[in-house]
């Protein structure tokens, strides 16, 4: 029985995929290449990408990009955070700020990056950490404030070391919602980082990208794209184990209700 029940929830997530192969795939039959190829042809051309290093490294440049930009900005998210969390001060002086650049497009940031730095690594790094900062922060500071203050005081009476205070206290409260930060801005870096190696980058997924649009190579387009997407899915199964381990006690305590 738990079987079939495996086997339905992987029919019912793979059905709208599916469909979407066959509707794409009958397109092609009617279209010409380079507006709908098929799906044939996107697969070697993943498969040319993945065994040929010359054109690997892109792969590897782009997803080395989004995971230190990533970090960037959350060790910098978390810092505010911590300071925005136990000041008032802070809170009013930083909040304002980073809400002004939430509404900041992403291409004005890469703009801005080719104006002031010379550097391309640097550049996308600068792109990515602004792009990302104030999610991070934000969520972060939610997850501390939300913290229960009977679960602090309790804590607090046993009086703990600081990095007792922060094993056994404020990590398990905050690492759901920074879990959850990670998640969400996985999919908002792979898509900034793009932007910014279309405009301002000699090598990585974007500027692929638009070789294949300056001729008109559909297949390979589809081919880079994918790349990006099979990362952030590996990125989301590797934080979806981290939760469930990191959390399996709750799947203990849901049993023994």
């Amino acid at each position: 029985m738990p079987g079939a029940v495996l086997l339905g929830r992987i029919a019912r997530t793979a059905a709208p995929f599916v469909l979407m192969a066959v509707a794409w795939q009958i397109a092609s039959l009617f279209f010409p290449p380079y507006l709908f190829p098929s799906l044939v042809a996107v697969f070697w051309r993943c498969l040319e990408i993945l065994t040929h290093w010359s054109q690997l490294v892109d792969v590897l440049a782009t997803v080395s990009r989004i995971l230190a930009g990533l970090a960037g900005a959350f060790v910098i998210g978390a810092a505010m955070a911590l300071a925005m969390a136990r000041s008032k001060a802070v809170d009013g002086f930083l909040s304002p700020i980073l809400t002004f650049f939430q509404g900041i497009p992403a291409l004005s940031w890469v703009v801005f990056a080719i104006i002031w730095f010379h550097g391309i690594e640097f550049r996308i790094f600068f792109i990515m950490v602004l792009t990302t900062l104030p999610a991070f922060t934000f969520q972060v500071l939610g997850a501390l404030r939300a913290m229960p203050k009977d679960l602090v005081e309790m804590v607090m009476s046993f009086r703990p070391s600081r990095a007792k205070i922060f094993r056994v206290m404020v990590l398990p409260s905050i690492l759901p919602e920074i879990l959850t930060a990670w998640k969400v801005n996985l999919g908002n870096a792979s898509r900034v980082v793009v932007v910014a190696e279309l405009v301002g980058a000699t090598g990585g997924v974007g500027y692929q990208l638009l070789q294949q649009q300056q001729i008109f190579d559909m297949a390979g387009a589809l081919a880079w794209t994918l790349q990006l997407v099979f990362f952030v899915l590996i990125v989301q199964y590797v934080l979806t184990l981290i939760e469930t381990v990191a959390f399996r006690y709750r799947a203990v305590s849901e049993r023994s209700l």
